[in-house]
């Protein structure tokens, strides 16, 4: 029997949740009776009620994420039919707003609405000490925490495992909050940043690399907010330097004073990443949603982070903004592209529960899934079709330029229009495959190749020669049929939508 479990489902197995280990490590003499129990969006509900029930919970603490709700929303109306005396807790920003809207809200017996560093052990001592909602009177079911100081919780990192540590990324942060209010983030609802004590933080960060933690990956908004602060914890790093060592950052762009240049610098090759969020780079649409951002200094930053050092950059893009159309988004692509990071992550905006975004919802027309992960689906001046585009766009472009498979090839596609090429690629696979996932490796090299050599009209040679100095740093089984047909295309010619005819019409005749 374990009195309190912890829970989440996580994104992939080699994520691991840090506001677990932070309610954990804040569990005081309840420690011994609690367990942490993490999961995965691929494990079946059903499977995972099992699991949990077979340790004989009296309280269940379940992280809920945009990522996972609907999974844990099943979790949740499982164990409350198969064991409607275990109590279930929520927490995380999916639960924490819009209460009235979820049906998970409406399963479950508590909702921590916001921070539960300290609430969550508060509630189970009254729990466990008999202080029950049978013997005390109701409770209220949506908890506000108490206001409370970084100092006065206990760090989570010693509770990182040796499964974890071997196997998964740990997550850490030397502080918490933003003090910007960039409408879509949840962040925006901040006051400011709060930073943990330095030493006692390098402290830990020394434990985790003394038990074999070699990759850190900062979870701070704002890692560069405050240079003395970042510079130390560079140079705490630096001081460590092997040839494992890697670490993560979320920076603000347009702020990167010369005592971080000269830092950064120093730092060799597969050692640093920074994730940049430029989000766009419409004035307009930056004043429309709140965000304080100075283009200009922010691509002269991305310029010197290439240019000079060997730092991985990974910069961020959001389609579908208040505001923004279609051509607005291509130029600020095509911006971002003539910097040369080395990932542009083409995100679909999203409507997270709580964020200021939803001001907007009326004036621009905001039309959003109402299901996670609640993506915009059209807005005034980006309609449904093209959004739709936009979303093929991103995930073909994961799967080509982000992937670091075509290095060699995405000169060919690109060319001097990057934005346009890529779409009218993106629109070609599509119409020839229907499909943006489960595309074979090998399928994916014929596709371009009959793309470039019918689509676009280049030369067979050239297409061949990129594409298989691409072929030859990929670890990739059984080679593409454009290599052993020199002459004829595998998929070019084929007329789309006669092959979806096809399909319907032999569907039709034989429909079992």
């Amino acid at each position: 029997m374990t009195p309190i479990i912890l829970s989440t489902l996580n994104a992939r197995f080699i994520h691991c949740a840090l506001g677990l280990r932070y309610l954990y490590a804040n569990l005081q003499e309840l420690q011994a009776q609690a367990s942490i129990v993490e999961f995965t969006i691929d494990n079946r509900p059903i499977d995972i009620v099992e699991k949990l029930l077979k340790l004989q919970p009296r309280i269940i603490g379940l992280g809920v994420y945009i990522w996972n709700a609907e999974q844990t929303t099943y979790v949740v109306a499982l164990l409350k039919k198969l064991s409607p005396q275990t109590i279930v807790v929520l927490g995380g920003p999916e639960v924490s707003f819009e209460h009235g809207q979820q049906p998970i809200i409406a399963l479950a017996d508590y909702v921590i609405n916001g921070a539960a560093d300290l609430e969550f052990y508060r509630l189970c001592a009254d729990i466990l000490g008999g202080e029950d909602a049978s013997v005390c009177g109701p409770r209220e079911k949506i908890i506000q925490p108490r206001e409370f100081q970084l100092s006065e919780i206990s760090l989570p990192y010693t509770y990182y495992s040796k499964l974890d540590i071997a196997n998964r990324v740990i997550y850490v942060e030397a502080s918490r909050g933003c003090p910007f209010k960039c409408e879509f983030c949840l962040s925006a609802l901040d006051k400011t940043a709060w930073p943990f004590d330095l030493e006692l933080f390098l402290g830990e960060m020394q434990k985790l690399y003394d038990r074999g933690v070699r990759q850190f990956k900062f979870v701070d908004r704002t890692f560069n907010l405050k240079t003395a602060t970042t510079t130390r914890i560079l140079e705490f790093f630096l001081q460590r330097l092997d040839k494992d060592l890697f670490l993560h950052f979320e920076l603000i762009p347009d702020h990167l004073p010369q005592a971080l240049k000269e830092l950064i610098r120093r730092f060799p090759e597969h050692s640093l990443q920074f994730e940049i969020g430029i989000q766009t780079f419409n004035p307009e649409v930056q004043r429309i949603i709140s965000r304080k951002q100075d283009n200009d200094k922010a691509m002269d930053n991305i310029r010197w982070l290439r240019e000079k050092t060997h730092a991985h950059l990974h910069t961020d893009l959001i389609a579908g903004l208040p505001g923004e159309d279609i051509n607005s988004f291509a130029k600020g692509f095509n911006q971002l592209i003539a910097l040369q990071p080395h990932e542009i992550q083409v995100g679909i905006l999203k409507r997270l529960r709580g964020a200021p975004i939803i001001r907007h919802t009326d004036a621009y027309h905001m039309v959003y899934n109402p299901n996670p992960p609640y993506n915009v689906l059209s807005t005034k001046d980006i309609d449904f079709a093209t959004m739709q585009s936009l979303s093929r766009f991103a995930r073909y472009w994961d799967l080509i330029a982000n992937s670091g498979r075509f290095n060699e090839t995405l000169p060919l596609i690109l060319g001097d229009d990057a934005f346009n090429r890529f779409m009218k690629l993106s629109n070609w696979l599509y119409a020839v495959t229907e499909q943006t996932h489960a595309i074979a490796l090998s399928r994916l090299f014929q596709l371009i190749h009959d793309a470039l050599t019918t689509e676009f009209a280049l030369g067979r040679d050239i297409v061949v020669d990129a594409l298989t100095k691409d072929l030859n740093r990929s670890n990739m089984k059984g080679a593409p049929g454009f290599l052993n047909n020199p002459h004829q295309p595998q998929e070019a010619g084929k007329d789309p939508l006669r092959k979806r005819t096809q399909r319907q019409t032999r569907h039709r005749n034989n429909p079992g």
